[in-house]
């Protein structure tokens, strides 16, 4: 009998201390996981293509559609098309029966233009910059972003803040409903960095006689008040433009204070800096509202915010990843309380906090 024996029966002599792990003499790892990483890539492109062709909005109309047809349709070669359609139904995307295509229930509500929460304008921008990801490596080695989004922010973040109202418009209406705005009128909010300003527009819709003050870079604030004036608020609403972390910002004067996606691109010093600043603003009972998408603590058992943020790190010169443990560490080490953690749609997680009235408010512009 030998350590190294094929049969499982007699690995029960086989050791870390005889030879190397357990098992891995006896029958080797798949591939499959390399493979879904180098598929991955093909397949997000295939999405983008499907968005661009607008493969997805040409079906929701429409029963069962033959390739043929729908390339005519859409004025695209018909073989190239069906390869198209078929890798779209090995995603979830579309159903094939009988060579018919259709839409899935997921696609109609999140890859049409039109869908009630549609994802389609986010598809492209969500990523960043290709550049930086082909340029990944170089980034790793020199600790430096070669071309940084910061460097024309509204460029960058004038499509995504389009892109993703739609999705935070429904958290922040979630939400709502959990913390009773629609109970609580004439609230005073201060959304910072607030693109077109969904968490504004969620309370201001629930909260009647309520009144914000939005903020934004030059660029995207103007966008915010086109929002804004679009869902009938503009006149409830203060843009005041610049950069959060310059702004004069009254100290305790806020029943709410919104930090929505921010916090994860600003590093820590700058995002500590950032909480500590909307803490200010609040009165006393006032609310902390910070949406993110936030790793879990060991870094391993969320792969979403874990990816996240590697996407910081690719495109932007100070994100980083953001833990629940580290989040809440900014949080308590504030003049906050009830520190609590919500999840109102999937993926889209809200810590909300409340201001006690044990430390005084600093003084105003700080």
């Amino acid at each position: 009998m030998t350590s190294d024996s094929p049969y499982p029966e007699l690995k029960k002599t086989h050791t870390m201390a005889r030879k190397g792990r357990p098992w891995r003499d006896y029958k080797p790892p798949p591939s499959g996981p390399v493979w879904t990483i180098i598929q991955g890539y093909g397949s997000y492109w295939i999405l983008v293509a499907a968005i661009d062709l607008g493969i997805f909005d040409a079906l929701e109309s429409q029963g069962g559609v033959e390739s043929r047809a729908l390339a005519d349709q859409l004025g695209v070669s018909a073989p190239h098309l069906q390869h198209v359609l078929d890798a779209l139904v090995t995603f979830g995307f579309l159903d094939q029966v009988n060579n018919l295509y259709e839409l899935t229930e997921t696609a109609e509500r999140y890859l049409c233009s039109k869908g009630p929460a549609s994802m389609a304008s986010l598809v492209k921008v969500a990523p960043g910059p290709l550049q930086n990801w082909t340029d990944l490596a170089q980034t790793i080695r020199t600790g430096k972003v070669a071309t940084p989004i910061e460097g024309d922010a509204a460029a960058f973040y004038g499509p995504l803040v389009q892109a993703t109202f739609a999705t935070q418009l429904r958290v922040a209406g979630r939400l709502g409903l959990r913390l009773g705005w629609a109970r609580r009128p004439g609230l005073k909010v201060l959304d910072l960095g607030a693109g077109l300003a969904p968490w504004s527009i969620g309370i201001l819709e629930q909260s009647q006689g309520s009144t914000a003050v939005v903020n934004d870079l030059p660029g995207i604030i103007d966008l915010a008040g086109a929002k804004l004036a679009e869902r009938g608020l503009k006149a409830r609403a203060e843009l005041r433009g610049g950069d959060f972390h310059d702004i004069p910002l009254e100290a305790g004067a806020y029943d709410v204070a919104v930090l929505g996606h921010v916090c994860r691109t600003e590093g820590e010093a700058r995002a500590r800096s950032l909480i500590s600043r909307a803490v200010n603003a609040l009165a006393p009972g006032g609310a902390l509202i910070l949406a993110d998408y936030f790793a879990d603590n060991d870094r391993k058992h969320n792969p979403f915010g874990v990816q996240m943020g590697l996407t910081m790190l690719a495109s932007t010169m100070r994100g980083a990843m953001l833990t629940h443990e580290q989040v809440h560490g900014w949080l308590t080490s504030e003049a906050l309380e009830a520190v609590r953690l919500v999840e109102p749609i999937g993926f889209n997680q809200v810590y909300v906090a409340i201001k006690t009235d044990k430390r005084s408010v600093k003084p105003s512009g700080t």
